[in-house]
């Protein structure tokens, strides 16, 4: 009795032993997963197995419902001989690549500070470490414009596609206006919807001042600047004659900058004739040279998903709770001045 007390004993102090083992290698392993996804994940998707996914259910739909067990079954008996033959094919010649060229998806709906462009160079950074002759790139562009900095960085994250010889396509479905018109043109060819908003080649900037209100109320404010142009206009300081010409020089100089890059990536363009600030619908953005052809970016999948293997390339950023509620009440609040502004600037249909 007493040796199978000592042999229980004993066996409850190596299973703890072991268990304790196993709890720190769980924690480690754990440590070391969450420390490599820090900064977010690449998601692929097969855009071309999901298109024959719908495409065969849509099929089978139309098929009487007396006939669908019978086409069921000899869409399985095909399935397995295309199967058995890549085995074959595999088993005489060993293991081949995909032969069809692919085309890379990836999509970029733009804020107000671009801060998608995060994601976006994660995405170019992946698709250029693969491509081989024959891929391209198709980007699905949705962007209103925003800062010049952040617009101006994704338009660098598409010229390094540009710079490796792969093929870019932009279309754009609703909008690419100022800093996302930017982008689209550095692509080869730009795709829009007729009635997409296009073009918008201009800088705007404007600043409330607040300095009467605090004359008004007897608050003195010290501003202590080292550089003539350090500050130029201010919220609360009083803003002089010097410092609003430098600002609208600075203005016209970025606006300079902004309309060279377009014709630098389009030189057939007359771009003093566009670079006016104004906006056109996609059919009009035809006349005008800013865009290639008129289609959606539906039409244009269709178009490669039997010459192409199509995949969706997507880097989703590892977020803390509060950074997904703080951005997402942001975004609600870009959207709801995008809405008055529409609503104030833009004809209703």
């Amino acid at each position: 009795m007493e040796l199978l007390s000592y042999y229980g004993l004993f066996l409850a102090k190596t299973v703890t032993v072991v268990v304790a083992i196993a709890a720190i290698a769980l924690v480690i392993a754990n440590l070391a997963a969450r420390k490599r996804s820090q900064t977010g994940q690449l998601r692929l998707t097969h855009l071309s197995d999901r298109y024959r996914e719908m495409r065969d259910d849509m099929q089978l739909a139309k098929v009487e419902p007396e006939q669908q067990k019978q086409w069921i079954k000899e869409r399985k008996k095909a399935e397995k001989l295309k199967h058995k033959l890549a085995k074959q094919q595999i088993k005489q010649g060993g293991l081949k690549t995909e032969s069809k060229p692919t085309l890379f998806v990836l999509d970029f709906k733009g804020s107000m500070d671009a801060g998608e462009v995060t994601s976006l160079r994660e995405e170019i950074s992946a698709v250029v470490a693969v491509a081989r002759s024959g891929d391209e790139v198709l980007l699905r562009l949705e962007s209103p414009g925003g800062v010049v900095h952040g617009y101006g960085l994704a338009a660098s994250q598409l010229q390094r596609l540009r710079d490796k010889g792969i093929p870019l396509t932009v279309t754009v479905d609703k909008v690419a206006a100022s800093g996302g018109y930017m982008m689209a043109c550095v692509a080869e060819r730009i795709v829009a919807a007729p009635f997409s908003i296009i073009g918008s080649i201009g800088v705007v900037a404007q600043i409330p001042n607040f300095n009467r209100l605090l004359k008004r109320n007897d608050i003195d404010l010290e501003l202590h600047t080292a550089g003539e142009y350090k500050r130029t206009l201010t919220m609360l300081g009083e803003n002089t004659d010097a410092g609003r010409e430098k600002f609208r020089q600075d203005l016209n100089e970025t606006h300079q900058l902004f309309k060279d890059f377009v014709h630098q990536m389009r030189p057939s363009l007359d771009i003093d004739s566009v670079a006016t600030g104004e906006h056109w619908y996609g059919s009009q953005a035809l006349e005008k040279g800013l865009v290639d052809a008129i289609g959606t970016s539906d039409d244009l999948l269709l178009e490669h998903i039997e010459k192409r293997q199509v995949i969706g390339v997507r880097f989703a950023q590892r977020k803390r709770m509060m950074d997904r509620f703080t951005q997402s009440a942001m975004a609600s609040a870009e959207r709801l001045l995008l809405r008055l502004w529409q609503r104030g600037e833009k004809p209703l249909l």
